[in-house]
């Protein structure tokens, strides 16, 4: 009996120090490494700064990675090139020293706030008046990046195509006001080196800020220049 407890004993104190030596080196290994809660730290982090002047109300969500990775410290949180903002978005980390490594994750940043959507349905060049549309909540991140959430920024713009009532007002279906119109008599600006000429001529087209457009002078000469404010049109040498 004393024998076979002599036996026991060394066998839990083997076992004991098994589990001492396999945590250390667990710990071990866990000091060289990345901590993936940091990671997704970072990303919120910067998350929070990317979004700090979106209109509304804003909250992120960045996964966890699962990741092995070698401990860093110096990360550096960024976004994809042409990526999107709000949504569902990817944010990537990277590890500026000791090692040089880089983890993308995945994140919802969701932007509850006003948008604006049409009142009825508005045929092509239709002129935007505060009649046409109204302000509506929803989550921004679900919507096209260019959807309209100030109204008053698109009063006298005009509708590139027809848009149906209720419809999400966009910025890429809306043109500039009109500067210039066709058939009014325009200011011609001439600008060279060393010199700046004005004159008068007649529109040929309508033209909103920084369209080109053509102008018959006085002289019946048909030039092109860039619409600018005021029915005038620059021309450079």
């Amino acid at each position: 009996m004393r024998a076979g407890s002599i036996q026991a004993g060394r066998h839990a104190h083997n076992l004991g120090l098994a589990l001492v030596l396999l945590s250390l080196s667990t710990l071990v290994q866990a000091a060289g490494q990345q901590d993936t809660a940091a990671l997704q730290a970072h990303a919120e982090q910067f998350l929070k700064i990317q979004t700090g002047g979106q209109p509304g109300k804003v909250s992120i969500q960045v996964k966890q990675p699962r990741v092995d990775l070698p401990a860093c410290s110096a990360l550096d949180a960024f976004q994809p090139v042409g990526g999107r903002r709000i949504g569902r978005i990817t944010v990537g980390v990277r590890c500026l020293a000791p090692s040089a490594w880089t983890v993308y994750l995945s994140a919802q940043v969701s932007v509850v706030g006003s948008y604006a959507v049409t009142l009825q349905s508005l045929p092509a060049n239709h002129i935007l008046t505060p009649a046409d549309f109204t302000l509506r909540e929803g989550d921004l991140g679900s919507l096209p990046t260019d959807v309209v959430t100030n109204m008053d920024e698109m009063l006298g713009y005009r509708t590139v195509s027809g848009l149906a009532a209720g419809a999400p007002l966009r910025s890429v279906l809306l043109r500039p006001p009109l500067v210039v119109q066709q058939g009014q008599t325009t200011r011609v600006v001439l600008n060279g080196p060393g010199f700046s000429v004005q004159s008068e001529g007649q529109a040929l087209a309508n033209a909103s800020r920084g369209d080109r457009v053509r102008v018959k002078t006085r002289s019946g000469q048909v030039i092109s220049g860039i619409a600018q404010d005021g029915q005038q049109v620059l021309v450079t040498f």
